[in-house]
Order: C-alpha cells, then sequence, then structure tokens
C-alpha cells in the first residue's frame, strides 16, 4: 500500500507530463472502443433484422440499395413495381410466403410502411396496446415512434410524402393510432406500419375527396389486397420454399423478369466488406497513437528514473528491496495506462452519445452508446500491457541501482 501511495505522488508531481500520456493513450484506446461499439451493434442489429428474409425483389437498380430501404429502411427505395409480378411470383412453387410492402412516406422523419400482418409475425411483433389496422388510415405503431412522438391508441396525425421530415403533408385523411407494438429490439420498433390500401388511398386521392365507402371497409390483413393489378407496390420479402429456390428463384427473377432480387446475406456480407477497409484504417491511427503513448510513457518513467537515481538509493539504504523499488516504477506506468483506459472508454461512449444524438431513423439510430461490451475488457488488459512493456526497462534499472554509488555522489 506504501508503494502505490508513493508512486501516485510522483505521478502527481508530474501534473503536465502524466495528463499529456493519460490523454494520449485515452485517444487511442477510444478510438478502438468506438469502432468495437460500432461494428458489433451495427452487425448485430442488421443480422437481427434480416432474420427471416431469404430474398428481396423490387425494381431495378442496386442490389444495396434495395436491401438498405426494404429491409433496414436507411435509403431511398429504388421504384415501384407492379402488383400483377409479385402475384405471379407468389404462386411460384419455389416461394413458401411473400410479404408485399409499399414503401415512400414518412411520419416526422419515421417511415409509414404500407404491408400485412404477415410483416408482424416475421419479426414476431407483440403489442403493448390496442390492437391491429383493420381499416384504411389505421396505423400502428412500433415502440420507438410512440416514444419520441407521444403519441397513443385513439391518436391521429397526417403523414408527408417522401421519407424525409420537411417534405409537404398528405392532409386529406389523417391516420388513426390503433395499436402500439411492445418494443422488440429490431426494426419494427422505428416504424409506422398501416394497409397496402392506406397507402393506395393516400396517393389517389390527392385533390379529390375519399369515397367514404372505402374508408369502412375492411382491409385484407394477410396477403395481397383484392384490387386492380395495375396497382403498384414497392418491394416484396421473399421466404424460401426449399434449398434449391436459394440457386434457381434469383437467377430466374434477374433474367427473365422486369424484378430485381437481391439476397440480404449477401449484399451485407458485401456492405462489412467495403467497411473493413475504412475500420482498418482507422484501427491503424489507433494502434499507431497507442504506440506513441506508451514511448511517452517510457521517456517519462526514464527520465524520472535519472532525477530520482538519490531517492531510490536512499530507499534501498533504509530496507527497500530491489524488487520493491523494481514494482514502484512498474506500479507507476500500470497506473498511468489503467486511468487512460477508464478515460479512453469513457471518451469513446461519450463520442458515440453524441454521434447518435438525434440519429433515430439513421443508419446509427440502433446503436446504444452506453452499452459496454466484453471486448472492452481487452482494452484494459492491452492498456496494462503497454504499461508494463514502457516500464519495463526503466524499472529494470531501478533494480540495479547502486546503494554506494549514488550516495556518494
Amino acid at each position: 500500500m506504501k508503494m502505490l501511495s508513493l508512486s501516485l505522488k510522483y505521478l502527481k508531481d508530474r501534473p503536465l507530463n502524466t495528463l499529456l500520456n493519460i490523454l494520449l493513450l485515452g485517444l487511442g484506446l477510444a478510438i478502438i472502443s468506438v469502432l468495437i461499439q460500432i461494428q458489433n451493434q451495427f452487425e448485430s442489429q442488421m443480422t437481427r433484422d434480416a432474420k427471416g428474409i431469404d430474398l428481396v425483389v423490387g425494381a431495378k437498380g442496386s442490389p444495396l440499395q434495395l436491401i438498405l430501404s426494404s429491409v433496414y429502411h436507411i435509403d431511398f427505395p429504388t421504384g415501384n413495381i407492379n402488383m400483377k409480378e409479385a402475384k405471379a411470383l407468389a404462386r411460384n412453387r419455389l416461394v413458401k410466403n411473400i410479404i408485399p410492402m409499399s414503401l415512400g412516406d414518412n411520419y416526422q422523419g419515421f417511415r409509414i410502411v404500407g404491408t400485412n400482418y404477415d410483416y408482424l409475425d416475421l419479426y414476431q411483433g407483440e403489442f403493448k396496446d390496442g390492437d391491429g389496422w383493420k381499416l384504411p388510415f389505421d396505423v400502428v405503431l412500433g415502440a420507438e415512434v410512440a416514444k419520441e412522438l407521444n403519441l397513443n391508441v385513439g391518436d391521429t396525425f397526417y403523414g408527408s410524402h417522401g421519407i424525409g421530415s420537411s417534405s409537404h403533408e398528405h392532409d386529406h385523411h389523417p391516420y388513426k393510432v390503433t395499436g402500439v407494438l411492445a418494443a422488440s429490439g429490431n426494426v419494427l420498433d422505428k416504424l409506422v406500419l398501416t394497409s397496402l390500401e392506406s397507402v393506395w388511398s393516400t396517393h389517389e386521392v390527392e385533390g379529390e375527396e375519399h369515397n367514404h365507402d372505402q374508408l369502412h371497409q375492411e382491409v385484407v390483413q394477410r396477403g395481397f389486397p383484392d384490387a386492380e393489378e395495375t396497382k403498384e407496390i414497392t418491394t416484396v420479402l421473399l421466404q424460401y420454399r426449399s434449398p434449391m429456390a436459394a440457386v434457381q428463384l434469383p437467377r430466374f427473377i434477374n433474367s427473365r423478369t422486369s424484378l430485381q432480387a437481391a439476397s440480404p446475406s449477401f449484399e451485407i456480407v458485401r456492405l462489412f466488406e467495403l467497411m473493413g477497409v475504412g475500420v482498418k484504417l482507422v484501427t491503424g491511427l489507433a494502434y499507431i497513437i497507442i504506440g506513441i503513448a506508451g514511448l511517452g510513457i517510457f521517456i517519462a518513467l526514464y527520465n524520472s528514473l535519472k532525477e530520482r537515481k538519490y531517492d531510490l538509493a536512499v530507499m534501498r539504504a533504509i530496507g527497500a528491496s530491489k524488487a520493491q523499488l523494481f514494482f514502484h516504477i512498474v506500479l507507476e506506468g500500470l497506473i498511468l495506462t489503467l486511468v487512460g483506459a477508464l478515460a479512453g472508454i469513457f471518451l469513446g461512449h461519450l463520442f458515440l452519445h453524441f454521434l447518435v444524438m438525434g440519429q433515430e431513423q439513421g443508419a446509427l439510430g440502433s446503436i446504444e452508446a452506453w452499452t459496454f461490451l466484453s471486448e472492452e475488457i481487452w482494452i484494459v488488459g492491452y492498456a496494462l500491457l503497454v504499461g508494463i512493456l514502457a516500464s519495463a526497462i526503466p524499472a529494470w534499472g531501478a533494480y540495479h541501482t547502486d546503494i554506494a554509488k549514488q550516495l556518494t555522489k
């Protein structure tokens, strides 16, 4: 305990050097902490949101854009497709289930998705309050939407065109909240769900009066609505009936129809590979900063050793062993790196907090800034290793302190 107290006093006597070393080490470890958090949470969230979806079919365009807009709702849709073609695809013997979706509107930045009850089943959505949609313009809110916008069952609102919160309103008929979902930790939390008929009605009556009979007709809750096949939807989520479908169906759709098929698993792996280059560059920079911090600790302890040779000789003369002197110097390095590691982890989470602030609907909206991962324990361990290596040579010099020579001087 005396050695710990003595080491702390020596570090307090050099506040500027101590603070600089802690900040350098903390900065490098903060970068690594941020990368670990983003990579771990982002990959887990994307894997969770794509679970149960074998194929996404939509308009021709970028396959990755199709996946991001239809599965994760973080990009613009590639366009609309004819419902007749989607129905024909649903009858294919290789298709087990198909979920139609109409996208393109929002409320306060949260996306309005026209679909059926199969979409709720896909993510095992459970109701916290109310029930599902039954009539046109009934909506079900995700937990995050209801919380952020302070909406409850029975409230009404007007949707807006586009996926940005600054777009113009569809003010011909309000949506009515009939249900609020329990928090599920997946994409459902950030969506406003309604029927396909609601989305069609919203866009068909611009400048016209609603047909009040249609407003009181129950909407289709499973499969495709019984409507004209000239109607359009944005995309369909598809599940395979057998492993053979994974080989045959995408090729058939892309080559023999006007539609585009994209596999979520394939596109997300490709996305992670593209992100990996940037992650490696930033990680390399972080390790360079950590190396500089370790060198700074080594120089500080080495210079301190020169200044404190007389003190160390006196300690030896009054009974301190060589091992105690060695441990004394190593302890200083460990204190510096431990404080630096804790500061780095805190700075990393603080940076994430500001990064995700106001990003509820974006790609970073699913990241929890103050979630601590087990991988961060390795950050502390790595920092302590840097401290031991940086202090090893100065500690060895303290171990071989010549008592007689120093006291004679």
